[in-house]
Parts: structure tokens; sequence; C-alpha cells
């Protein structure tokens, strides 16, 4: 039996569910398997599939890497990282057991062909060994840099197709520094991988609540009527973090807030969100509507970057009870660098369904607290039955928020008439929580996206024309980012919600930022 670690209770909402299909035999190959996305999410996410039975006998995993591992010593490394940070504990050791005799280890540089050699030999065994029948699944777990070296390697070796089976590359984001680097990296594993072998993966859209934007909207009939220009005043997404750069310093120079997570997470959530509903639900259909909209983006280039973005750095200050040092005194950032840490920005989707309506996105790290959020607020209902009373001021707009993380659930503010004799209006919440609706616990993204892999279902996977859409909008606003005085660089405190500045431009359009 699966194991569970939330005590089954009868709920009518658990009636129907079932356990994925099970994929193909296969052997994973991760390259940079040694490093700290393998250890945190990779191992502990298909140690869980197999915990849960939809991974077949037979699936086997291979680290490419390195470091002078053995076999053992690379699942002993796994079996580690599992205790610390599977969300199934303790670790099963009937299914470990079985995981690990199908973990093995090949030590090689990542530009040494020889290293390549003995990997096309290693899963040619392990294809008679272990019965994987020539499936392969190759991840990229590596710096960005090293991209380009591993697949053009992986095609010089043969091993970017196999007449016994299928081949899959998952590549990890950051998918390109800019536009014209990523458009070079799609031309590059476009000369050694078809399309449809490519899987670019970004682990928001594996979370149960953006999945479920689609279902919500469009499994309920009472929803996507008032979903367009008419009934809706504006929507805003909140990415905020609570954390600081946890020792990415480097990293987060090269990066900053627009490349870390506007160019991927917050435009997948904004294109979720307005698209169209598709003829069928594949693939290539939702991830057609999805470049509809990313092509409908108003473009923000020269002064309308100044007049509708801002971008700050957040100073010293107290996070969760904590001092905490501002980005400049932080180990790898340069004394003057421009890199945000804070982006709000406002667009618009230029369509039918949408026009006028402003998109207001915000992200930034060492705010007051971790959550992501989508909030829809409509327009106001008419006031003329309650001009005469009390209410006319109490009476709130109301919003659907759609959390993503934490506490992931759906909540509706409408107006409700308090007990009594007056007619005061006050703003209630209807909530939906995953957790305790369910009474099941969530799987991991990576395990949703990696067993989508599997099983060769790319929808939840970024296409090429939609990474290149995403970084077309972007890319203007790097651009007239560049021209800025370091002067236009706000500042803001630890612990707070960002610059003042930011206040100032929602409200000039009469909006004030949610609360989450």
């Amino acid at each position: 039996m699966p194991h569970r670690s939330i005590a089954e209770a009868p709920n009518p909402l658990r009636e129907g569910l079932r356990i994925k299909q099970s994929p193909e035999p296969c052997v994973m190959i991760i390259f940079g398997a040694t490093g700290d996305l393998t250890h945190r999410k990779l191992l502990p996410a298909l140690y869980n599939l197999a915990l849960e039975h939809p991974l077949p006998a037979g699936f086997s995993v291979v680290g490419f890497a390195r470091r002078p591992y053995s076999d053992e010593q690379f699942r002993q490394q796994a079996l580690e990282s599992i205790n610390a940070f599977s969300r199934q504990k303790p670790v099963n050791p009937q299914v470990w057991e079985s995981f690990a005799s199908g973990m093995f280890y090949l030590e090689s540089n990542f530009h040494d062909p020889t290293g390549y050699e003995k990997l096309g030999t290693l899963l040619n065994r392990l294809d008679q060994e272990r019965g994987t029948g020539g499936n392969r699944i190759f991840y990229l777990s590596t710096s960005p840099s090293q991209y380009p070296e591993i697949i053009q390697n992986l095609g010089a070796a043969g091993l970017n197709k196999n007449r016994k089976g299928w081949t899959h590359i998952i590549i990890e984001k950051p998918f390109g520094h800019d536009l014209a680097s990523a458009g070079e990296l799609n031309r590059q594993v476009g000369k050694v991988f078809k399309e449809e072998q490519v899987y670019r993966i970004d682990h928001y859209l594996g979370k149960e609540t953006v999945q479920n934007i689609l279902v919500f909207r469009l499994a309920n009939g009472i929803f996507e009527p008032v979903w367009n220009r008419r009934y809706v005043d504006h929507i805003q997404i909140t990415v905020a973090e609570n954390l600081g750069l946890e020792g990415r310093g480097g990293y987060y120079e090269e990066a900053g807030a627009i490349r870390d997570m506007v160019q991927n997470h917050m435009l997948q959530l904004l294109a979720l969100v307005a698209m169209e509903p598709p003829i069928a639900f594949d693939a290539n259909s939702v991830r057609d509507e999805k470049v509809k909209v990313l092509h409908a983006l108003q473009p923000l280039v020269g002064r309308d970057v100044m007049n509708n973005t801002v971008r700050a750095q957040y100073g010293p200050g107290w996070v969760g009870g904590h001092q905490v040092p501002g980005y400049l005194e932080e180990n790898g950032v340069s004394p003057d660098s421009v890199t945000e840490t804070y982006v709000a920005l406002k667009t618009h989707v230029d369509n039918w369904r949408w026009a006028g309506v402003p998109f207001y996105l915000r992200t930034g790290k060492h705010l007051p607290k971790r959550v992501t959020e989508v909030a829809i607020q409509f327009k106001l209902a008419p006031l003329m039955l309650f001009k005469r009373s009390d209410a006319q001021g109490q009476v709130e707009p109301n919003v659907l928020t759609l959390r993503i993380q934490p506490d992931e659930g759906i909540s509706l503010k409408f107006g409700a008439k308090m007990p009594g004799t007056d007619m005061q209006i006050r703003s209630v919440n209807m909530d939906f929580f995953y957790g305790s609706s369910f009474v099941r616990e969530q799987p991991e993204a990576y395990e949703r996206l990696l067993l989508d892999c599997m099983l060769g279902d790319s929808t939840l996977f970024t296409r090429r024309d939609e990474v290149e859409a995403a970084w077309t909008f972007v890319q203007g606003i790097l651009d007239a980012w560049k021209e800025e005085p370091r002067e236009l660089v706000l500042s803001y405190d630890s612990g707070t919600w960002g610059p003042q500045f930011a206040d100032e431009f929602i409200w000039r359009d009469g909006r004030r930022w949610r609360r989450p």
C-alpha cells in the first residue's frame, strides 16, 4: 500500500482520485548529479514517485558529474538527501533498497567526449540488465554556461536519438540571459534535438494551484463569463520572498529579480490567467494559447519603461525578528551594483478579452513574508441601492485570490450584511484550502513534472516560441534600464513591502497593492 504521512479520513472530495498512469521503464541521466538542485529536489522527487508506485520496475538513475564518486557513494549521498528533503519521512527501507539498486554514477568532465562514450556503454548495459528499453531522459542540472557543450557532446556521441526507444532532454532555467542568448540556445538545442524531445522546465508550473487556474476557470460555468474586461477592474500577481540571497550573490548579480522571477514564473502565471480556452487540454493547444497572450503583451520600451516599472534594492532592516544586511553588503555583490531585488510593473494584454485591464506584477526579496498569489479584483457594483445608508463607504470590490504558496487555495472576498438593525456591510472571505479539503499531501512540483516528462506529456513545460516571446517583452525593459542612472535604482528597508514609490506607482491609477 502507498505510504501516507497524513492519516486517511472520510472525505467525499477524495472520491475518484487516482494515481497517474505508470510510465514505461527508462533511465534518467542527471548532469550535475552532485549539485544542490539534484540533492534538494530531484532525488527526493524521484524517491517519492517510487514510494507512491507510479515508477516502473527497472527505472534507473545515472549521475554524471566531476566528483570521484563510486556507485555506493552516490547512493549514500542520495539517501542523506532524501532523509533531509523528502516530504515522505522516514525512508521506507524496502522502497529505498529497490530504488537504490537502480542508481549508478559516472565520473567525467562535461567537455570530455570519452565520458559520453562511457555513458552510452552504460546505458546499453542498463537496457539489457534492467529492461529500460532504450528510453532515456537527460536532465541538465548544471550551470547554464555548460548547457551548450553537454548538448553538443550528446549529439556527437549519438545519444540524442535511439532506435529502440524515446529520448527526452530537460533543461533547467534560466533559459538564456536575454533574448539573444535564449534564441542562440534554442538554435543550439534545435541542431541536436527535435522540439518534441525538449522539456524546458519551470517548477512553478508543477504546483497544484498553478495547474488549478485552468480547472477553476474552465470547469466552473460561473467564473469564465466574468473573466474579462467587462467585469474585471485589474489583476495583481505577487511573488514575495522573505529570504535574501542565501549565498547566491554571484548568480543574483547576473540575474536580478526580473530575470529570476518575472521572465519565467510571473509571465507564466499571467499567461495562464489571461489565455483563451484551448480547443483541447493537450500540450500544443494549451501552449498555443499561452503564446498568444505573451505576444499580446503591450511592449514596454523607452519612456514607457520609466513610467510603468519600479526597480529597487533592499537595504538593512529586520525580517522575521532578525536583523539583516542590505543588498550591497552581501557577499559576492559589487558595492556599486544596480541589480534589482524588487520589481513592480504594469502592463496590458492587448486583445479583445483584456483591453484596458491593467496587470500589475511585483516581486522582491527580504519582504515581510513568503507568498505567491494572483488576485483578480472585480469592478464595484452600482451603489445606488445603498446611497442613503451608512453602508456606501463600506462596500469594497470583490476579489478572487488564487494562492500559489504557502497555504495553497482559493479565496473569494464579497460583501455581507452584519447582524443588527442597521444596514452595515462588511467584506468577508470564502476560503478553499487544498490540505483540509482533500486530506492528501500534495506532491512536490518536481514530482509532477518529472513524471510528465517520463510520460511524454509536455503541457506543463515551456515551448521554444514561448520562451522567446517572454524574453521579447522583458528585453525592452532591460534595454531601457541600461540607460538609467544609478540614482533611479530605489531602495527599501528589509522587512517592508518595497519602496514607497511602488505604492505611489499604483496609487496614481486609483488603486493600491493588496497586503497578502
